[in-house]
């Protein structure tokens, strides 16, 4: 079957949610507008339990199916991005320096429509809990959420979330066993050195030349420390130093990000990036301190879920529409942790051709919506099938 026809049938309400959310983006976990606007939704819905100022401004609500049966999650994320909007459409965001660049108002909108269906039909047995989640893009809501009990309170045997994809076709997913996406940390090394004339080098400890160093030499943690059929990255995507170009500087900073899917690697990285920094220090006679930060980790489907999940997707998008093995990629997600209590899957469901993920240029597309809402609705029903007496 394809897109479900009564969501179908008020894809212009989800279009209108969407833009709407688009216009007013809230970022980490002050999402209290998003939250209220999607509790105004549930009540229009019918939905009575709803439980708000969760990890904040969270929500999780309860649909009640027919007789007794277990309760399967569902994720949205609602936070945006603290960047400026470059599309100038009708919709962009009213909100200077915070914009909706990476699809969760078409993640709130996509369980919104899923949430609507249900309601009406309650074609399943057991519970539904609609998770609104604060905070994905940094703050790791979903820690929160599962550590201020969510999962027990609600009794949550189970949790799924979709991402949209820019570059995959409208209405397709894809998603994997195992692991899909990478655990995340970051890290940035504090140089001190002795400043001074730029003419007079030999009076000075310079934290530049010091910091190049160490930038190349940890360039080699990936090419001659590890082996290369693991999935690493290591990335400096940050150097700040100087102010005048006959000024010797008396410190650098440098950051970056680590993408792993190993412990044992992730604890690798960590161990030569502290030997790489004292080494160097030495070396130029500075002083160095290593800030390493371990952040989300990988997000880990389980197998039999995903598959599940995928065979629910061919539904909406038949058997050329679903790629059930695509394979890991080195970008984060906290839904992760979830995932860590609970088995589950995570999905990612096609957005056309639009500019990439937080990029100043890019927007959800609202056809998009009605997959993922049927998506949901559908993984519902099969998951949690009404008997037949």
């Amino acid at each position: 079957m394809p897109v479900i026809n009564r969501i179908a049938a008020f894809s212009d309400d989800m279009t209108a949610w969407r833009r709407h959310l688009h216009q007013h983006p809230e970022i980490t976990f002050d999402c209290h507008n998003t939250a209220a606007f999607v509790v105004d939704r549930l009540r229009d819905f019918g939905i009575t339990e709803i439980h708000t100022g969760i990890a904040t401004s969270g929500v999780v609500a309860i649909i009640e199916g027919q007789g007794a049966g277990p309760t399967i999650g569902l994720r949205a994320d609602m936070d945006a991005l603290p960047m400026a909007e470059e599309t100038g459409l009708d919709y962009a965001s009213t909100i200077d320096g915070k914009m909706h660049a990476c699809g969760h108002d078409g993640h709130t909108t996509m369980l919104l429509g899923a949430a609507r269906y249900l309601a009406e039909t309650r074609n399943f047995a057991g519970r539904v809990a609609l998770i609104f989640q604060p905070a994905e893009e940094g703050g790791g809501g979903a820690q929160v959420m599962r550590d201020e009990g969510i999962l027990d309170t609600f009794d949550i045997a189970e949790v799924y979330a979709l991402h949209n994809a820019p570059g995959t076709p409208v209405g397709q997913f894809y998603t994997t066993p195992g692991p899909i996406m990478a655990a995340v940390d970051t890290f940035s090394i504090q140089i001190k050195g002795v400043g001074g004339h730029g003419a007079m080098p030999h009076e000075t400890r310079d934290p530049i030349v010091a910091a190049v160093s160490m930038v190349q030499a940890i360039q080699t943690i990936v090419s001659r420390n590890h082996y290369a059929a693991d999935a690493l990255v290591v990335s400096v995507t940050q150097i700040h130093t100087g102010s005048a170009d006959n000024i010797i500087p008396e410190g650098a900073w440098i950051n970056g990000t680590v993408r792993t899917f190993d412990k044992r690697v992730q604890d690798m990285v960590r161990t030569r990036l502290s030997e790489i920094v004292a080494g160097q220090a030495a070396s130029f006679g500075v002083t160095a301190a290593l800030d390493y930060e371990v952040g989300y980790p990988a997000t880990v489907n389980d197998a039999d879920k995903a598959a599940f999940a995928a065979d629910v997707a061919r539904e909406i998008a038949g058997d050329a529409g679903v790629v059930a093995d695509a394979g890991p990629e080195m970008g984060a997600e906290d839904f992760a942790y979830f995932l860590e209590d609970r088995p589950g899957a995570y999905l990612f469901v096609g957005n056309g051709d639009t500019a990439g993920l937080h990029h100043p240029g890019y927007d959800f597309a609202d056809d998009t919506a009605a997959a993922g809402a049927s998506f949901f609705a559908r993984l519902i029903e099969r998951a949690l099938p009404v008997s037949k007496v």
